[in-house]
């Protein structure tokens, strides 16, 4: 069986020119930066480096923004993501019931103590 060579698309190389395009508003560097990682993206022999080089949060945004191809692969792999304990998301209150309505003006009388008493 035929080894396959290794690959000329790294990982870190992706992000080095992602700051710098980031940094100094590089073209080439950003042009550089998403054919590689596009090539990651779209070779399934590839999808685990591209996951790793998502834990970056400047490749997350150009994925998000641009290649749109992290959650797919998660999707067509199977992957799941770890549900939230239940009411973990939810903020205070919020149990699916509408919220009582609030009218505008004083509260009812007897619901505060008066300061001036």
């Amino acid at each position: 069986m035929a080894r396959r060579p290794p690959s000329s698309v790294s990982g870190r190389r992706i992000l080095l020119d992602l700051r710098l395009a980031s940094r100094k508003g590089d073209r080439a560097a950003l042009a550089l930066a998403l054919d590689q990682m596009r090539t990651l993206a779209h070779t399934p022999r590839y999808w685990e480096r591209y996951l790793a080089l998502l834990r970056n949060p400047l490749a997350r945004l150009v994925d998000l923004l641009v290649i749109k191809q992290g959650e797919r692969i998660a999707h067509q792999k199977g992957w799941k993501r770890p549900r939230r304990a239940a009411g973990a998301g939810k903020p205070a209150g919020a149990t699916g019931e509408p919220a009582p309505r609030r009218r505008g003006g004083a509260p009812p009388p007897g619901a505060q103590p008066s300061l001036f008493e």
